[in-house]
């Protein structure tokens, strides 16, 4: 059975706002547990445009968006956060002792009397490939995350995209899988060029298969998947053997289920007070994009200044009859929980 975890606050979405409500929640000695459908930590930033430059963060007149979002982690180490990735929040529901319940869908539990939804424009959800029995082998050899890649050892692995999750996905199990084969709709790229010259290489050293112009249309196996069907625009089509089907063609935010949960919805954004981002569900807040107020402004530097006032807001819920001081970290540091 999966382990239930318990923390002070359970934040669902691990991008730049979430993480950085981590670090104010800290200095007030709360305890974060982050959840993001996403395989690794940083939302948009890290997982669509990781080398974009974002010019509005105070005292960086330009940053990478994956520096930023590293330069995130290294700020919450010392609060050591804990994270569940790679998995959707489908369920929030009320313990029998007030606390909230979070559950994914691949059964992770979290209890915590402070819900935070950071979860930018909602919940990154896979743009699938559209093959009629997709749905008969999720997760019985089609993936649209990867979160070990120690999985795809000695297997046969078939990618599709022409992104660069794609192309670096395709790079990096190159060396970890049996066979690595790329399928592309198209003959050009839209990755980073780097990335391209390494793939043809590849192709080159035999070391990956290439198809373009070309799409998986049929899936087959028994149970879990055995093999597809690759078509070949204007060419024939291909029966391959494979372990594993990896469609990589980016993500689209919903809001999901948490259309789902009870609360006051405004324009797929969830309504919150603007001094404390309160929901009107006590003990639920939203910070980020996910929200809306009056004034609203979607931008990151915002989200942080929400982080922050959330997290003032979640002490004195959970600690009615003491008294939080505001202290600059200049003169109190940064102390570890």
């Amino acid at each position: 059975m999966t382990e239930t975890i318990q923390t002070d606050v359970a934040i669902i979405g691990a991008g730049p706002v979430g993480l950085f409500a981590v670090f104010e929640a800290g200095l007030l000695k709360l305890h974060c547990h982050l959840m993001d459908y996403l395989p690794i930590p940083g939302g948009q930033c890290a997982e669509i445009y990781p080398k974009k430059p974002i010019y509005d963060i105070p005292g960086f007149p330009s940053v990478l968006a994956c520096d930023l979002i590293h330069n995130l982690m290294e700020q919450i180490k010392p609060f050591k956060p804990t994270f569940t990735l790679g998995e959707r929040v489908e369920k929030v529901s009320k313990t029998d002792e007030g606390k909230f319940l979070v559950e994914t869908n691949r059964g992770t539990r979290v209890i915590a009397p402070i819900v935070c939804i950071a979860g930018g424009l909602g919940c990154f959800e896979p743009r699938k490939p559209d093959i009629a029995n997709l749905a008969d082998y999720e997760y019985k050899g089609i993936d649209y995350i990867i979160k070990e890649p120690a999985i795809f050892r000695n297997k046969n692995v078939i990618i599709a995209g022409g992104g660069d999750s794609a192309l670096d996905w395709t790079i990096v199990l190159a060396d970890i899988a049996a066979n690595v084969t790329l399928v592309h709709r198209r003959k050009e790229f839209r990755g980073a060029p780097d990335s391209v010259e390494k793939v043809r290489k590849l192709v080159e050293d035999g070391k990956v298969k290439l198809f373009t112009d070309a799409q998986i249309t049929e899936l087959h196996g028994d149970g879990k998947l055995e093999g597809v069907t690759i078509s070949v625009d204007e060419g024939d089509s291909h029966r391959v053997e494979t372990d594993y089907f990896i469609p990589l063609f980016g993500l689209s935010p919903k809001l999901g289920p948490i259309a789902e949960w009870g609360l006051n919805i405004d324009k797929n954004a969830v309504e919150v007070n603007p001094i404390t981002l309160a929901t009107n569900i006590p003990g639920i807040f939203a910070i980020g994009d996910v929200c809306t107020y009056e004034g609203k402004l979607k931008l990151i530097l915002c989200g942080f200044h929400e982080g922050a006032m959330m997290a003032q807001a979640a002490y004195k819920i959970l600690f009615p009859n003491k008294r939080s001081v505001l202290k600059y970290t200049t003169v109190t540091g940064i102390t570890s929980l």
